[in-house]
């Protein structure tokens, strides 16, 4: 048996699990095809234990926490005593342990000498897979039927040989059969990739020795979760966002809503409160929401502390069925990630009532979601499929980052060159936009656009974004953000579009996205005039801007700050505001104004 007690002995083997979770992430990223994988990077890998028990999770997304644990449950559920060496099992079902559509998961039993010792991982968003819209991810579906091809816990290979009707049956089903069977070739790589490295762990080790181990490490992960939470404070802190639409039902909000209780070791987060599963397709499944729910638990959370089955041990989270937050039968969920990703700024919301020095205000609102898709003139399918976000919230210690993605996601950018030359689009713009981050003593993240021309004849457009009306949320002080926008052909007709849509685009169409500005945090009347200084020098402030939210003046022809009236303008603001408090949370209401919100603690 393993030694629990001897440290190095369990730090070697659990870094040596952690690798091999990190090297099948590594796999899936050289093998793969599609760029929504080899560029976005949204794909998850994990390793298991013989009952399905998360043990460690590659260098990948925070979104996908929640997700393999509640696949790995399902297959347990229909196939615990239905596995043998050779079998690899694949799904999607939103349903029956998935997330949506897009997102198929592949795992592989891994065995010594006839005993199952662990399973090899893996989950990667498809390019497409069928439905309605090209890129399966339209935000204007109404029901799970309309997204594509739905696949239930299934063997896709059984002793080895694979299951030829299931291949055959994804083929027909879907626009780019080349691009999703490379991907899955990638995930089934990652597991063999595993398979390969756990046989030389358990040749070291021994399969009961392994088998502890792996134990140990989820329990050890439990023990240093509750240790963490334990020093957090007790108490009941409640929080409220919204977001715009569904994208169906336009102008009618949908609310978020969220209760943290922490008491000694343990943490409830509680979204009774949520608004009702809604006609559009951002209806989050529950491993979703448990994915949010654990990315800003872990925000708050002392590093090292390793991603598995012990850090979701203490900390229960609940979502009534039937809500936006937990989906129930026909609804669509294929934009689900809208709603995680707001789910987690929520969560930011509640958690910086309970730890107002730890915890940042509310980024971009992303990710928002495009796809691109058609056929060219020899009726040969393309899809472009992009998820992009990039402007944090203001910390209370250092302002918002500017074109990093949002801790949720942990994605990269495509390449622009890859990107033309492999899809019928141009980038005509990738930069920062001026004046639209939070105010605050420390700003939010400044926000990007991108243009994107179309040269097919035609194709299918769709756009998945969000705070327009409910702009991203500034603390103690801090300002919202500014608006999201859309616009087609931005340098003839300007046509404003919706947040969420689904169009018909023709060659030479130019589309534009500017993403939210993020909020702010701190009295903007603090921030250092050097500061404002820097940002309208570097041409993310104007000299107008900068005296609005700042009270700061501004020589341009010297690039100097007038001290004596900027401390007469910031005197005359304070006056004018007249806070008898710092307000903890400030909101852009749809109607226009900032409104001060008190939040519930």
């Amino acid at each position: 048996m393993a030694d629990l007690k001897d440290p190095i002995a369990f730090e070697l083997f659990k870094n040596a699990i952690f690798s091999i979770a990190d090297e099948m992430a590594l796999t899936v990223f050289r093998t793969t095809y599609s760029g929504v994988l080899k560029d976005n990077m949204d794909y998850s890998t994990g390793f298991a234990d013989a009952d399905g028990k998360l043990v460690a999770q590659g260098l990948t997304l925070p979104g996908h926490l929640g997700s393999v644990p509640t696949a790995m449950e399902s297959i347990m559920r229909h196939y615990r005593d239905d596995m043998a060496p050779g079998d690899v099992f694949i799904m999607n079902d939103p349903f029956d342990g998935g997330m949506h559509l897009p997102d198929i998961f592949v795992f592989k039993p891994l065995y010594h000498e006839g005993r199952r010792m662990a399973f090899a991982c893996t989950v990667c968003h498809h390019t497409d897979v069928g439905g309605r819209v090209a890129g399966s991810n339209a935000s204007d579906s109404t029901e799970i039927y309309a997204e594509g091809l739905r696949i239930a816990p299934l063997k896709l290979y059984e002793a080895g040989k694979i299951n030829k009707t299931i291949m055959t049956f994804i083929e027909k089903n879907v626009r780019l059969p080349v691009k999703v069977f490379g991907d899955l070739r990638a995930q089934l790589a990652a597991c063999h990739i595993a398979e390969q490295q756990f046989a030389d762990l358990v040749k070291r080790h021994g399969p009961d020795e392994t088998a502890a181990f792996m134990r140990e490490t989820v329990d050890y992960a439990e023990r240093l979760t509750r240790s963490a939470l334990a020093k957090l404070p007790d108490g009941e802190w409640s929080f409220e966002d919204w977001i715009d639409d569904d994208g169906v039902d336009y102008g009618k909000p949908i609310r978020l809503f969220v209760t943290i209780r922490k008491k000694g070791d343990h943490m409830v987060v509680d979204w009774t409160g949520t608004n009702p599963q809604v006609k559009g397709a951002i209806n989050n499944t529950l491993s979703f929401t448990k994915a949010a729910s654990y990315c800003g638990i872990r925000s708050v959370l002392p590093p090292g502390i390793p991603n598995n089955e012990g850090v979701f041990r203490a900390i229960e989270v609940i979502c009534p069925p039937g809500t936006v937050g937990n989906g129930v039968l026909p609804a669509a969920c294929a934009a689900r990630g809208l709603t995680g990703f707001r789910m987690v700024d929520c969560m930011f919301g509640a958690l910086a009532m309970m730890l107002p020095d730890k915890v940042k205000a509310a980024g971009d609102g992303g990710n928002t979601g495009i796809s691109i898709g058609g056929y060219d003139s020899e009726r040969k399918p393309f899809i472009y499929v992009d998820f992009t976000c990039g402007a944090w919230g203001a910390r209370p210690w250092a302002d918002g980052l500017d074109g990093n993605s949002h801790m949720m996601a942990n994605m990269a950018s495509h390449s622009i060159e890859v990107t033309e030359a492999e899809e019928p689009i141009q980038l005509l713009a990738y930069e920062f936009v001026a004046d639209k981050a939070g105010a605050g003593k420390y700003r939010g993240g400044v926000p990007f656009r991108r243009d994107y021309r179309f040269l097919e004849e035609e194709g299918t457009l769709q756009v998945r974004s969000d705070r327009r009306d409910h702009r991203p949320f500034g603390l103690y002080g801090g300002s919202p953000g500014a608006p999201s926008e859309n616009y087609l052909n931005p340098q003839a007709e300007n046509k404003i579009l919706p947040g969420k849509f689904t169009m018909t685009v023709k060659k030479g169409d130019i589309f534009r996205h500017v993403l939210a500005g993020a909020g702010g945090w701190g009295d903007p009347l603090e921030r250092d005039p050097a500061a404002v200084l820097k940002d309208v020098r570097n041409e993310l402030l104007s000299p107008a801007k900068a005296l609005a939210d700042y009270g700061v003046f501004i020589d341009t022809a010297k690039w100097t700050v007038d001290a004596a009236a900027t401390t007469k303008r910031r005197e005359e603001m304070r006056r004018a505001r007249n806070w008898s408090e710092v307000p903890k949370v400030q909101r852009q209401e749809p109607a226009g104004l900032t409104a001060t919100v008190r939040a519930a603690e």
